[in-house]
C-alpha cells in the first residue's frame, strides 16, 4: 500500500504547494510507484507477481489550520498494493480525530479534514491505516502508523504577557543607558515561515528614549535629563510579527519611566542674614531658633548638615538637623546671662551630606549665612541644682525621718530667697513634707515596699518677691528593703501521695516564697517544727537550694484508713535578721496511676464483694483497737503488782537497793552491812567478795536482834579507818585516774545532845511504848515490829 500527495518536501517548492492548496486543484494525486514483483507487457499493462509481503509507502501528511471552506480539506490518500481498483480492498482509520475530525473513504483511501483546526491547541495527530479484504474481512496489510500535520498559518498577533511596566532611571544619565528589557510572545509556529519573528518598535517616548529592535531593550537617548525639571514619562512600545512587514500582526505595551533623583543641586539659604531673640531664661540644652537651607533633591541627596563655623557662636550655642524637616535646631549650651553678654554673632554653614563626585563640576554642595542673635532681659524663676533628685528612706522608718533635700537659687542679681513646696495635683503627696525653707523632705508616714517601693513626687520652688515663677524638679524615693515579711510556702494546694510511695520516695518539692527583696537573691532554709514529735509518716529534706523535698517514711499508704496527713514546716529567709513561718501543707492519700510525669488520683475503689461499708471497717478496727488496749493495760498492772523488799532475812548485800514505793522503816539499812563501819577486819575480808551472802550469822530469827553490833565488837576509830581506806584508794593504780566521794553512813560522836539512833544504844532500852503502832494498820506494821517488846526480842 502507499500514500501519495502532492505535498512538497523541499523547501523551494513551499510556495508550490501553498498555491496548489489554495486553489484546489487535484490534491494528493497518488504515485504510482513501479514494483519488482512487477512486469510491463508490450500493450502497456503490468503483470504483477504475487508474493505473500506487502508494505506501505508513505508520506507525511499536512493539513492546514483555519480552514474556512464549505467543503472538507483534503488531506491525502491511501493506497495498498493489493487495491486493483475493483473496489474489494476497504480502508479503515482509526486513532486521534478518527471519523470526528479526519473521515476516510473505504473505496478510494481518500482522506479529508471534516472540521477547522488549530495548530495552537494541538499540532499533529497519530492515526492508524489498515487494508482488509472487503469478502472476508481479512487484513490484506498489518496496521501501520501516521502523522497528519496541522500547518500554521500567522493568525496570532504578538503580546506582552508582562505588561504594562514600571521603570526608573537616574537623572543625567549617559546617552544609551539600559532603562528594561520587554520581550513579546507570539503563539504561531517559530519553526515555519515568519509568523512568530518579533520587531520592536518605539511609538510614544521620542526622543528621550529608543527601543533595540531585535533585544527589546528601552534605553535612553536623550542626555542630562534633569528629574527637577520633569520626572515621569510614558513610553508605548509595539511588537510586530512577520519581520515588520506589511501584513504582519502586532501589539503594544506601556512603560511608565521615572527619573531618579541623584545628587546634583546644592544647597541654598533663601537668605543670607537672619535675626533670632532669645531670653536669658532660656534652659540650657533646649530649642531657641531654627534655621533651614532648601535643596531641590529628594532623599538622602538633599540631607544637610548645619554647623557654626566661628568660635563666638560655637562656645554658647549648637545647631543639628531634624531629620523629617532638614531644619537646623539652634540649642543653647551655656546659660544666657543679659547683665554679661547681650548679643552674638553665629556664621552657619549647611553642607550636603553625600556628595556625588560625578558632578564636582557644578560647584560646592554647601552654603553659609548669618544669624544674629539678641538676648533678652527677664526674671528668672528659681533654679535647682540638678535636673532630678534620686533619694532613698529604709521601710517601716517613723514618721519625720529625713529622706534628702533639694536646693534651688535665684539666678538673678537680686538673689531673691525661696521657698519650697510639694506639688498638691500628685498622688503619695501624703507620705511626704518638704521644709519651707531649708528644702528638706521627711516622712509622714511609715513607708512599705512591699506596698509601694518607689515614689514619685514634684518638688516646687518659687521665690519670695515673685511667688509666680515657679519651678519643679521631679524627686524619686526609693524605698529600701527591710526583712519584715516571714517566708511561707510557696503554694496551698494538696500534695498528692499515692498509696504506692516506697520509703525515702520523694513526694514533692515545696519552695518559698518571700515579700521582701533581697540583693543576691532570695535564700531559704526548711525543717520540720522542733516542737513536735517526729512524724512517722513523712519527713522533710532541706535540699540547700531554697527548696525541700517531703519524703515518705513509710510504704502503704491507704486512703480508707486516713485520707489526710498534714506536714507543718518551718520555713527561715536569708536575710538579717532571719524570719521564719510556718506553713501547713495538706497531703492527701489516694490511689495512683502515672501518665508521664504527671500523677492522677482514680476515683475511689469500691469495696470487695463482701458488702461491708467504709464505716463498717472502720468500726470493726476501733472494737480491736480497744481490746488490745485493754490486754496491755491488765498485763501492766499485773506486773506492777508489790514484791517482798527483801526475798530473805538472810540475803543482806552492800548494794542499793531502789524503791517505788514507800520505805520499810529501820529494815532498810539492811541494805548495807553497817558492820563494815565498826569492824575493819570484817570490811578487808568482804573487800573482793561483794557477791556473796555474808555468813557472820548461822542463828534463827529475824535480823532486828542485831540493830547494835557495838554490843559485840570492840570500839573502833571510825574516822582512822575512813582516812586509810582514802590512802588506799589515792594509791590504788587500777582504779579511774579521778578522785571519787564515797559517803558512809555513819553518825558522829561528841554531840552533846547524845545519839538518838538505836545503833549506838544496844543495851540500853527507851521505856516508851510502841505498841500503838500496831492500831495504826498495815502500813506501820513492820514498824511496830521493829521497835516491839524488847524483852521478847532478847530471849529470842
Amino acid at each position: 500500500m502507499r500514500i501519495s500527495t502532492t505535498s512538497c518536501l523541499c523547501p523551494f517548492l513551499v510556495c508550490l504547494c501553498f498555491i496548489q492548496r489554495c486553489s484546489g486543484a487535484s490534491h494528493h494525486v497518488p504515485t504510482k510507484v513501479p514494483s519488482k514483483n512487477q512486469t510491463k507487457l508490450a500493450n502497456g499493462e503490468t503483470e504483477v507477481h504475487h508474493r505473500p509481503k506487502r508494505g506501505w509507502i508513505w508520506n507525511q501528511f499536512f493539513v492546514l489550520e483555519e480552514h474556512m471552506g464549505p467543503d472538507a480539506q483534503y488531506v491525502g490518500k491511501l493506497h495498498s498494493n493489493s487495491d486493483k481498483g475493483d473496489g474489494s480492498v476497504r480502508y479503515i482509520l482509526s486513532g486521534e480525530g478518527a471519523g470526528t475530525i479526519f473521515i476516510i473513504d473505504e473505496v478510494t483511501g481518500d482522506i479529508h479534514a471534516t472540521k477547522s483546526l488549530d495548530r495552537e491547541r494541538k499540532t499533529h495527530y497519530v492515526l492508524h491505516a489498515q487494508a482488509l479484504d472487503r469478502n472476508t474481512e481479512e487484513a490484506l496489510e498489518p496496521k501501520s502508523e501516521f502523522i497528519i500535520k496541522v500547518q500554521d498559518i500567522n493568525d496570532n498577533a504578538p503580546k506582552f504577557p508582562d505588561g504594562p511596566f514600571v521603570a526608573s532611571v537616574p537623572e543625567m544619565s549617559e546617552v544609551g543607558t539600559s532603562v528594561l528589557q520587554v520581550t513579546a510572545t507570539d503563539a504561531d509556529d517559530p519553526t515555519y515561515g515568519n509568523s512568530a519573528r518579533i520587531v520592536y518598535s518605539i511609538l510614544q517616548g521620542q526622543p528621550y528614549f529608543s527601543v533595540d529592535p531585535k533585544t527589546g531593550i528601552i534605553r535612553t537617548a536623550l542626555a542630562n535629563m534633569d528629574r527637577e525639571a520633569r520626572e515621569h514619562y510614558t513610553v508605548v512600545i509595539q511588537a510586530k510579527d512577520m519581520a515588520g512587514q506589511v501584513g504582519g500582526l502586532s501589539g503594544s505595551t506601556t512603560i511608565n519611566i521615572t527619573l531618579t533623583d541623584v545628587n546634583d543641586n546644592p544647597p541654598k539659604f533663601p537668605q543670607k542674614n537672619y535675626q533670632l531673640y532669645v531670653p536669658e531664661s532660656a534652659q540650657v540644652g533646649k530649642p531657641v531658633g531654627k534655621i533651614k537651607a532648601n535643596d531641590e533633591d529628594l532623599g538622602v541627596n538633599a540631607d544637610i548638615r548645619y554647623s557654626i563655623i566661628n568660635s563666638e557662636g560655637a562656645n554658647m550655642f549648637s545647631i543639628s538637623a531634624d531629620r523629617d524637616t532638614r531644619e537646623g535646631i539652634i540649642s543653647l549650651k551655656k546659660p544666657l546671662n543679659f547683665e554679661r553678654k547681650k548679643t552674638y554673632t553665629l556664621n552657619i554653614e549647611g553642607v550636603n551630606t553625600h556628595v556625588d563626585p560625578r558632578f564636582s563640576y557644578l560647584g560646592s554642595f554647601k552654603d553659609t549665612a548669618t544669624l544674629k542673635i539678641t538676648v533678652g532681659d527677664v526674671d528668672e524663676a528659681p533654679v535647682f541644682s540638678m535636673d532630678y533628685y534620686i533619694m532613698d528612706v529604709y521601710e517601716n522608718s517613723p514618721s519625720g525621718t529625713e529622706v534628702g533635700a533639694v536646693t534651688a537659687r535665684d539666678p538673678d542679681s537680686r538673689n531673691s530667697h525661696v521657698r519650697y513646696f510639694l506639688d498638691r495635683k500628685e498622688e503619695g503627696i501624703n507620705y511626704f513634707r518638704v521644709d519651707e525653707y531649708s528644702g528638706v523632705i521627711y516622712t509622714t508616714l511609715p513607708l512599705d515596699r512591699e506596698d509601694m517601693p518607689w515614689h514619685n513626687i514634684t518638688v516646687m520652688a518659687s521665690e519670695v518677691d515673685n511667688p509666680s515663677l515657679l519651678s519643679h524638679v521631679p524627686v524619686t524615693v526609693q524605698v529600701l528593703d527591710v526583712n519584715d515579711n516571714p517566708p511561707e510556702i510557696a503554694t496551698d494546694e494538696e500534695v498528692i501521695v499515692c498509696e504506692s510511695s516506697r520509703p525515702g520516695q520523694v513526694i514533692q518539692t515545696v519552695t518559698a516564697v518571700d515579700k521582701d527583696d533581697f540583693a543576691n537573691g532570695q535564700r531559704f532554709s526548711f525543717a520540720s517544727p522542733s516542737q513536735l514529735p517526729v512524724n512517722p509518716n513523712f519527713t522533710l529534706k532541706d535540699n540547700e537550694d531554697s527548696t525541700a523535698s517531703i519524703i515518705a517514711r513509710r510504704r502503704r499508704f491507704n486512703h480508707l484508713t486516713q485520707e489526710l496527713y498534714e506536714l507543718p514546716i518551718v520555713v527561715w529567709d536569708g536575710g538579717e535578721p532571719s524570719l521564719s513561718g510556718t506553713s501547713t501543707l495538706t497531703l492527701r492519700v489516694c490511689p495512683c496511676q502515672r501518665h508521664g510525669r504527671i500523677r492522677m488520683c482514680q476515683g475511689e475503689a469500691f469495696l470487695s464483694s463482701a458488702g461491708l461499708s467504709t464505716g463498717a471497717l472502720i468500726a470493726i478496727l476501733l472494737c480491736i483497737v480497744i481490746l488490745l488496749a485493754i490486754v496491755v493495760l491488765f498485763i501492766t498492772l499485773r506486773r506492777s503488782k508489790k514484791e517482798p523488799l527483801i526475798i530473805s532475812e538472810e540475803d543482806i548485800r552492800e548494794n542499793v537497793v531502789t524503791y517505788d514505793d514507800e520505805g520499810g522503816g529501820e529494815e532498810d539499812t539492811e541494805a548495807f552491812d553497817i558492820i563494815a563501819l565498826r569492824n575493819p577486819a570484817a570490811a578487808e575480808e568482804l573487800k573482793f567478795r561483794r557477791d556473796i551472802r555474808p555468813e557472820g550469822r548461822k542463828h534463827c530469827g529475824p535480823p532486828r536482834i542485831h540493830r547494835s553490833p557495838s554490843v559485840e565488837l570492840d570500839e573502833v576509830d571510825v574516822h582512822q579507818f575512813i582516812k586509810q581506806k582514802l590512802v588506799e584508794a589515792d594509791m590504788d593504780t587500777s582504779v579511774p585516774p579521778y578522785d571519787s566521794l564515797q559517803t558512809y553512813a555513819y553518825e558522829g560522836q561528841g554531840s552533846p545532845t547524845g545519839s538518838i539512833s538505836p545503833l549506838d544504844s544496844p543495851g540500853t532500852h527507851s521505856e516508851q511504848d510502841f505498841n500503838y503502832l500496831d492500831n495504826w494498820g498495815p502500813q506501820f506494821q513492820k514498824l511496830a515490829e521493829l521497835y516491839g517488846d524488847p524483852e521478847s526480842d532478847v530471849t529470842t
